[in-house]
């Protein structure tokens, strides 16, 4: 992945990705384990001691930091303690655990075994935890003090559970070494439920190869995380050589794939610090946090970004930051954040689109590098990447065959929506190791999700004539109202750029006449009261930027939108409760 090799075209445009495109091709080795390069070869260096992996960031006391070779060792005692459980190599162990150091001991301690790491949030709550303790069956649940009383509750109703282990306890840390399974690449590491909008929860298995599939768009999506974008080797096995200091932190739990693949284990895997946060979040957390860790890579949901727009609306003038890439993903970011984002943050938010199954696929790079030495740096930087386009998703990230495909599986001409895929085989042919083995038990929907050679998303969008992807809503979340069709995402952006608006969501209300109304949810920002008054202020103000018939002609105040434990707004939630109430209102 070298912008070295590309044409003087890519060169006076400042879009290097045909370039990237045509010059990449994966290697993926036969024998491969996350835990080895995310953790096991970083103690085998002469620094392991100094070289820090997790920083605790605590509101009280003082933060702690933990080099990777404690991180290995506590990783070798667990997989020991395990082994003498019964733990086997396939066996899946839930992880129910924050924030902390102590989880991504369990990730690495876990996969070195050849065991299978199932992540569920704290968030959870009885039947959501039995459901998936039970049909992953689950031998062993690893806990904290947080955790432990929610899966005690449930434990008597999971056959296979035998054992819950409490690891925020003192543990014996002169254990031995662990000696690691050699798991094959397409082994299973990870199982991880999908977030159930629509409908119960699939478990997706991840295999350890999934990783190397990631990094692409990990390193991408973070402006070559700190390194040269002339680096070889960099989503390699090799050990990279950092061009920059770089510490990562993002609010993402590491129970999603977002947190774990997205954050955690591929910042791991550069042998880059990460930061560990177990509290809730808040726009003033954010900003204290980036500032006294000095973070310099970021993975921020829309919601909270959002949130911090309204809260700080010029956040240098009170805080010292050091960010060097932020990468958005969950929701559409809208041009109102991305804005806010390169005016203020200093920095161009890089959109990313993926999901549990496939992950990073598409997203942007917007990174800018200086082009020669002795030379101005603002005169001549141009991009290493590819130009970020405000509310795209970007383009395929490279090694990656996306495509916008309808009904039959054939790829959409330019301007027409389609169903967002990605092909098993890459431009060269090669098999894209991103891929999900399927989903746990249920061969059915694993079936399901394919047609042909394509693997779909269930989003749609549309392909403009420069290659990017525009979001244009979940499948299921696009909606028609007067007989036209309505993306939420777009109403929502608007809304958003009121100073009203917190946040918004956007779905259809039943009608007689017209099939369904343009309906909003809105969440009003600090200061704003709700009134007859706004919502006609509201109403003209979206009227004013979008097409007549987008506007809401229907305008509820919500306390907080339903979400996932992804960060996702949940529409469906909304769209049938507003069902409901026709139902009900058509009885009487």
């Amino acid at each position: 992945m070298s912008p070295r090799q590309t044409n003087d075209n890519a060169r006076q445009t400042g879009d290097f990705y045909a370039a990237m495109q045509h010059n990449f091709g994966w290697l993926v080795p036969t024998n491969f384990n996350m835990a080895q390069v995310c953790s096991q070869r970083w103690a085998r260096q002469a620094d392991a001691n100094q070289r820090t992996a997790i920083i605790e960031h605590h509101l009280q006391g003082e933060h702690r930091s933990y080099s990777f070779a404690q991180l290995q060792r506590a990783a070798d005692a667990l997989s020991l303690r395990l082994q003498a459980l019964g733990v086997q190599r396939g066996d899946r162990v839930a992880i129910v655990l924050p924030q902390r150091f102590e989880t991504a001991v369990a990730y690495i301690a876990v996969m070195q075994m050849g065991a299978v790491a199932m992540p569920l949030s704290l968030l959870f709550g009885p039947d959501a935890l039995s459901y998936r303790l039970n049909d992953s069956e689950a031998v062993v649940a690893l806990v904290d003090g947080a955790s432990i009383e929610q899966v005690l509750q449930v434990q008597g109703e999971c056959v296979a559970l035998r054992e819950v282990v409490r690891l925020d306890e003192p543990q014996n840390s002169e254990a031995n070494s662990f000696a690691p399974v050699a798991t094959q690449a397409d082994d299973a590491a990870v199982l991880i439920y999908t977030s159930g909008t629509t409908g119960p929860p699939k478990g997706a298995l991840i295999p350890h190869r999934a990783l190397i599939g990631n990094l692409t768009g990990f390193v991408c999506s973070q402006n070559w995380f700190g390194f040269s974008p002339t680096e070889r080797g960099v989503a390699s096995q090799e050990l990279p050589v950092s061009q920059f200091p770089s510490v990562f932190w993002s609010p993402a739990d590491w129970a999603w794939t977002g947190g774990l693949m997205d954050a955690l284990l591929p910042t791991l895997y550069f042998g880059r610090p990460i930061v560990a946060y177990n509290g809730r979040f808040s726009p003033e957390l954010a900003f204290g946090l980036m500032q006294a860790h000095q973070v310099t890579h970021t993975f921020l949901f829309p919601t909270a970004l959002k949130a911090m727009m309204k809260a700080y609306p010029t956040p240098r003038k009170q805080f010292k930051l050091q960010l060097q890439a932020m990468m958005s993903a969950g929701e559409a970011v809208g041009d109102a954040v991305f804005a806010y984002c390169q005016k203020q943050l200093g920095v161009t938010v890089n959109e990313m689109f993926g999901q549990t199954e496939i992950n990073y696929i598409v997203g942007n790079c917007a990174m800018e590098w200086a082009s020669g030495a002795g030379q101005t740096p603002v005169a001549h930087r141009h991009n290493a990447g590819w130009p970020a386009k405000p509310g795209s998703m970007g383009k395929g990230y490279p090694g990656h065959r996306v495509a916008v495909i309808d009904e039959d599986g054939n790829e959409c001409p330019d301007g027409v929506p389609g169903d967002v895929a990605l092909h098993r085989l890459n431009q060269h042919g090669e098999p894209d190791p991103i891929f999900f083995l399927g989903y746990w038990k249920n061969p059915r929907s694993t079936q399901g999700k394919f047609t042909g050679d394509w693997c779909r998303t269930g989003d749609l969008a549309v392909r403009d004539a420069d290659g990017y992807l525009w979001y244009q809503g979940r499948a299921d979340d696009v909606f028609k109202a007067a007989g036209y069709r309505i993306g939420p995402s777009e109403v929502e952006n608007c809304l958003v750029k009121h100073p009203a608006v917190a946040n918004a969501a956007v779905v259809p209300k039943p009608d007689p006449e017209r099939g369904a109304l343009v309906k909003a949810y809105v969440v009003l920002a600090p200061g704003f009261q709700a009134s007859e008054a706004l919502i006609a202020d509201l109403q003209t103000h979206v009227r004013g930027k979008l097409a007549p018939y987008e506007y809401p002609k229907e305008i509820e105040f919500i306390a907080e939108l339903p979400m996932t434990t992804t960060g996702k707004v949940q529409r469906r939630v909304l769209r049938l409760q507003e069902e409901e109430r026709a139902a009900l209102q058509a009885r009487h």
